[in-house]
């Protein structure tokens, strides 16, 4: 395991932040380019853009936002300090905060969020238990992407991939219109609203519109 994901999980175990669900820091640039470029035709004509990154780890998805989304008004958010601290150094022309939420953030304010292999835990996908709650419960990812919907402009579009959870099971999601669905990503089972897991299916909706 690299060196940061442990870094990571002490902070799980001997902290336990509020908002964390990840315990694995892994990442790497441009992680989702079918993603990165449907949000990119979607937004494009768009002026003085503003995106988020929630989870942004060290940064690598805000060089990747940089470069699909030039000029563009970056911040990325994780809950990790060290993580934080990393980001800043490696990339001073975009915003950074720690936080395990976008509580701070303001309302109408974003474009787009990005939330990609964050609202999950690497351990389900390896162990596939019937239950999720012993790890991340449903009832925390409907509180964080409440505020994600918050967030967002009127017209802004959330990302949502590699989660143990569906957006379309929370009440936020009444709020936004469906538009890309992508396969399925074996190593993140799906739990429901009462933590269960859910049956498998071959594609997932992982890109909403506000509105």
């Amino acid at each position: 395991m690299p060196a940061f994901d442990w870094v990571k999980r002490l902070v799980v175990h001997r902290r336990h932040p509020r908002g964390m669900f990840q315990p694995y820091g892994f990442t790497v640039p441009d992680r989702y380019p079918p993603l990165f470029r449907d949000v990119q035709k979607r937004l494009e004509g768009r002026a003085n853009l503003r995106l988020l990154s929630f989870g942004c780890a060290t940064g690598e998805e805000i060089a990747t936002l940089a470069g699909y989304f030039p000029g563009a008004a970056l911040k990325g958010v994780d809950i990790n300090p060290a993580a934080i601290a990393a980001a800043r150094a490696a990339h001073p022309e975009a915003a950074f905060a720690v936080a395990g939420s976008t509580e701070a953030e303001p309302s109408e304010t974003y474009d787009a969020v990005f939330c990609l292999a964050v609202l999950r835990h690497g351990d389900l996908g390896r162990d596939r238990p019937a239950r999720c709650d012993a790890l991340i419960r449903f009832a925390e990812f409907a509180r964080l992407t409440a505020d994600f919907a918050r967030c967002l402009k009127p017209g802004g579009l959330l990302a949502i991939r590699h989660s143990n959870f569906r957006f379309e099971d929370t009440e936020a999601s009444s709020a936004f219109t469906p538009l890309l669905r992508a396969p399925r990503l074996a190593d993140t089972p799906k739990y429901g609203r009462d933590n269960a897991r859910l049956p498998d299916a071959a594609r997932e909706i992982v890109l909403w519109r506000k509105g």
